[in-house]
C-alpha cells in the first residue's frame, strides 16, 4: 500500500467513526500531495454536506467528478448538495446520472424520490421510492417518504400501507407513526389516528407535533377536555408553536371558554400571522361572544376562502355564499375518486338514506324525528347513517327506533362509509349537515347514491357537483334565486322545515321571578345563539328598551363572554345592563315551557331563528322577523307563512322596529296574535307533520322518476 493509500485509509476511518475534523485534516494533506485525488475531493465534499456547507460541497464534489465522472456515488452526493441548495431539478438530473452508472444504487433512488417530491412530481417520487424498496426493502425511511408522496397525492390508503411498512422495518420511526395518524385522520378513521399519535408520543415523549395532532383528533371526536391536555403538552415542549395555540383555541371554544379561546387564537396569530385557519376560528369565537369591535374589522378583510357556514351569519349576498361554498366543495372532494355508478334498481320501495352527525339531542334531530317515524313504509325503506356521538338521549333512541335500520358509521373512513352506503343500494341519500360543524361531506363526494340531496341542516347551496338537489320552499328560495344554487332547487308546497308534534312542553310554567324576569312589564325574547346577534339588530333592541319603560330583553346564556359583552354594549347605549336577562340552557320540555313567560320573540338578521323559531311558535310565542336577502335570513318568514301569521314578517329593520314597538304598546293586539297562533298550531301546515311527510315523499318520487324513468315501480 502506497503512502497516499495509507493516508486515505486513515482519513476514511476517522470519517466513518465521526471524527470529522481529523478526517478533514488528512484529506486536505492528501490533496497537498495530489490535488486531483477524486476520493479526497469527494469526501471533503461529504464532510461539507455534513456540517451544512452545501455550497462548498457542490464545488468539491464537482471537482471530483471532473477527475472521475464514472463514479455513481459522486453524482448521488452532488444531488444531495443540490437538494439542500433548493435546486431539485438539477438534483434529479444528478441522481439519474448516478443510476445510469450504477442501476442497483438504492440510495440514489431513495434520494431521487426526495428530489422529485420537492419538485412536485409526486407520482414519479412514488415510483422512485418503489425502485429503492425493491433494492433495499428494509430501509424504513424509503417507505416513509413513499408514504408522504402518496398522502400528498390523496392516495391515503396506500400511504397508510407505506407507513406500516416503514414501521415494520423500524417500529420506533416516530415520523411514520405521526404521518400515519395524519392520513388516518383525513380518511375519517379517527380512533386509529389517536392510536397512531399515541404511539409516536410513546417513542418520543417530547414530540410536540404529535401531541398537537393528537389534540386535533380528540377535538373531532368530541373530547375537548382531553384535547386541551394534549395541546398543553405540545406547548410545554414548544412554547412558540403557533398551530398548537390555534388548536388549543378550538378545544377551549368547545368547552365554552370563549375568552380563553380568543386569547389562544390571538397568540397563534402573533407567533405566525399565516397560521392556517386561525383567522376563521377567531372570527367564529368573536361572533359567538358578540365581541363586535374586534369582529367586524376581521370579518371585513376575510371574505376570501372563508368557511361557508361562517359567511351565512355575516352580511353577504347569495352570490358570495355560493362562491364560498363552491370553493369549499372543491377542497372537500380533492383527490377523491367517486365510486363507479351503479344501475338504478327497480324496487317496490324507494330506499332513502339520511346521513348526519346530529342524530342526538340536537336542533336538527328535534325537527326530523317525527318525519322519520311517519315515512310511508309501503313506498319507502328508510335507513339512518350516523357519524356523530351517541348521547343516549330520548331523541337518539326515537331516531334509532324510527329508522328501518340505523347504521353507526362513525369509526369508518370516509371511503369505507361511502362503500357501506353503496352496498346498501341507497337510491336517494339525504345529507342533513352540509358544511356545519363536524360534517363529513367527503362521504358524499364519493357519490355513494345515484341521487344526493341537501336538506334541513345547512341553509344554502353546498356548491358541489356531488349534490343534486336542495330542498326549500318558495319563501326561502324565491323563484329567480335558483341561479345562486349549484343544486337544482326542489320546492315543497308549504315550508321546507319538518316539525315534531310530539315535542313535549313541560306542564308547569315557572313564575317570572324564579327565572329572573320582572313580575310586570314587556318581555322581549330571543333564544338564538349569540353568533346570530349582530350590531344592527342589537341597536334596534336597545332602542326598543329605551321606548318601552319597564321592558326587558330575555336572551339565551350561550356563554359567559356573550353575557358580559352584551351587557357592556347595552350600558354604552344608555340601557341598564340588568334589563338584559339571561336564561341558562335547560332540557327541551322545560325550555319550551318558559316561552310562556315572554311576550314577543324578536328574530335576528341576516341569520334568522330556525329551530329556535319553530320552538317559539310551538310553545305559543309570536315571532317577529325581518325577511333577509338569503336563505338563512328567510326561514322565519317561511315558518310564519306556513302557520298563517305573515303579518309578523317585515321587509326592513325599520319596519321590524316599528311593529315591535306597536305590539309592545298594544297588549290586546299581542294577545290576539297569541290566540291566532294557538289556533293555527293544530290547523296550519307548519305543524301538520303527516302532510309534510307526504309532500316530501312526493318530491323524492318525482326526482327519481325524472332521472330514472325506467326504474320506477308501481308506487
Amino acid at each position: 500500500m502506497s503512502s497516499g493509500q495509507a493516508l486515505f485509509a486513515q482519513a476514511f476511518t476517522h470519517h466513518q467513526q465521526g471524527r470529522l475534523a481529523e478526517a478533514e485534516a488528512l484529506y486536505r494533506r492528501l490533496l497537498v500531495e495530489d490535488g486531483r485525488h477524486p476520493g479526497a475531493l469527494h469526501l471533503l465534499g461529504v464532510i461539507a454536506l455534513q456540517i451544512g456547507r452545501s455550497d462548498l460541497a457542490l464545488l468539491l464534489i464537482a471537482r471530483a467528478i471532473g477527475v472521475d465522472a464514472d463514479e455513481a456515488v459522486y453524482h448521488s452526493h452532488r444531488g444531495n448538495a443540490l437538494v439542500n441548495l433548493g435546486r431539485p431539478a438539477d438534483a434529479i438530473a444528478a441522481y439519474r446520472t448516478a443510476i445510469l452508472l450504477q442501476p442497483d444504487h438504492a440510495d440514489a433512488y431513495y434520494n431521487l424520490g426526495i428530489a422529485l417530491s420537492a419538485a412536485g412530481r409526486l407520482a414519479d417520487a412514488v415510483a422512485a421510492c418503489g425502485a429503492a424498496i425493491l433494492l433495499k426493502p428494509d430501509f424504513a425511511d424509503t417507505h416513509y417518504n413513499q408514504g408522504n408522496a402518496l398522502a400528498a397525492l390523496g392516495r391515503l390508503g396506500a400511504a397508510v400501507a407505506a407507513y406500516d411498512a416503514a414501521l415494520d422495518a423500524q417500529p420506533d420511526h416516530v415520523l411514520a407513526h405521526c404521518n400515519r395518524g395524519n392520513a388516518l385522520k383525513e380518511m375519517g378513521r379517527l380512533d386509529q389516528a389517536v392510536a397512531a399519535f399515541e404511539a409516536a408520543i410513546r417513542h418520543k415523549p417530547d414530540f410536540a407535533e404529535a401531541h398537537s395532532n393528537l389534540g386535533t383528533v380528540l377535538t373531532d371526536l368530541g373530547r375537548p377536555g382531553d384535547a386541551l391536555a394534549a395541546f398543553e403538552a405540545a406547548l410545554a415542549i414548544r412554547p412558540d408553536y403557533a398551530e398548537a395555540y390555534s388548536n388549543q383555541g378550538s378545544a377551549l371554544k368547545d368547552l365554552g371558554r370563549l375568552d380563553a379561546a380568543i386569547a389562544a387564537f390571538r397568540t397563534a396569530i402573533r407567533l405566525n400571522p399565516d397560521c392556517p385557519g386561525v383567522d376563521f376560528r377567531l372570527l367564529y369565537c368573536l361572533q359567538h361572544a358578540c365581541a363586535w369591535e374586534r369582529m367586524m374589522p376581521l370579518a371585513g378583510r376575510m371574505r376570501e376562502g372563508i368557511p361557508p357556514f361562517l359567511l351565512l351569519a355575516l352580511d353577504s349576498s347569495a352570490e358570495q355564499q355560493l362562491a364560498a361554498a363552491a370553493a369549499w366543495a372543491s377542497v372537500q372532494r380533492q383527490n377523491i375518486e367517486p365510486l363507479p355508478a351503479r344501475p338504478a334498481a327497480k324496487r317496490e320501495r324507494l330506499r332513502l338514506g339520511y346521513l348526519s352527525g346530529d342524530f342526538r339531542d340536537h336542533p336538527v334531530a328535534h325537527l326530523l324525528v317525527e318525519l322519520i317515524e311517519l315515512h310511508d313504509r309501503r313506498s319507502f325503506e328508510v335507513i339512518g347513517y350516523s357519524y356523530g356521538p351517541d348521547d343516549n338521549s330520548a331523541t337518539r333512541q326515537r331516531l334509532a327506533k324510527g329508522f328501518d335500520r340505523f347504521v353507526d358509521i362513525r369509526p369508518l373512513a370516509h371511503a369505507d362509509a361511502a362503500r357501506i352506503i353503496r352496498q346498501d343500494e341507497i337510491d336517494i341519500l339525504v345529507d342533513l349537515a352540509g358544511y356545519t360543524a363536524g360534517a363529513r361531506p367527503q362521504i358524499l363526494a364519493y357519490r355513494p347514491a345515484p341521487l344526493q340531496v341537501n336538506f334541513l341542516g345547512y341553509p344554502g347551496s353546498m356548491g358541489a357537483d356531488f349534490i343534486d338537489y336542495v330542498i326549500a320552499d318558495k319563501v326561502c328560495i324565491p323563484p329567480g334565486d335558483d341561479i345562486f344554487y349549484r343544486e337544482t332547487v326542489l320546492r315543497l308546497p308549504d315550508c321546507y322545515q319538518p316539525n315534531d308534534r310530539r315535542r313535549a312542553i313541560a306542564a308547569q310554567t315557572p313564575a317570572r321571578e324564579t327565572v329572573g324576569l320582572p313580575e310586570r312589564g314587556m318581555v322581549f325574547c330571543c333564544f338564538n345563539n349569540g353568533f346570530k346577534i349582530t350590531p344592527a339588530v342589537f341597536a334596534v333592541w336597545v332602542r326598543l328598551l329605551h321606548r318601552v319603560p319597564g321592558g326587558v330583553l330575555w336572551l339565551l346564556e350561550a356563554n359567559s363572554s356573550l353575557k358580559g359583552n352584551l351587557r357592556r354594549h347595552a350600558a354604552l347605549a344608555g340601557i341598564d345592563p340588568d334589563r338584559l336577562i339571561f336564561a341558562p340552557r335547560l332540557p327541551l320540555p322545560e325550555h319550551l315551557a318558559r316561552h310562556r313567560l315572554a311576550d314577543l320573540f324578536l328574530d335576528t338578521l341576516p341569520y334568522n331563528a330556525h329551530t329556535t323559531a319553530s320552538d317559539a311558535l310551538w310553545a305559543g310565542l309570536p315571532v317577529l322577523t325581518c325577511r333577509g336577502g338569503t336563505f338563512p335570513g328567510r326561514v322565519a318568514a317561511s315558518l310564519l307563512s306556513a302557520i298563517g301569521m305573515e303579518e309578523l314578517v317585515t321587509a326592513s329593520l325599520a319596519e321590524y322596529e316599528d311593529l315591535a314597538l306597536a305590539l309592545a304598546h298594544d297588549p290586546a293586539r299581542l294577545e290576539g296574535l297569541k290566540r291566532k297562533l294557538a289556533a293555527g298550531r293544530s290547523t296550519a301546515p307548519l305543524f301538520d307533520s303527516p302532510q309534510f311527510a307526504r309532500n316530501l315523499e312526493a318530491a323524492y318520487q318525482d326526482i327519481w322518476r325524472r332521472h330514472f324513468p325506467t326504474a320506477v315501480a308501481a308506487w
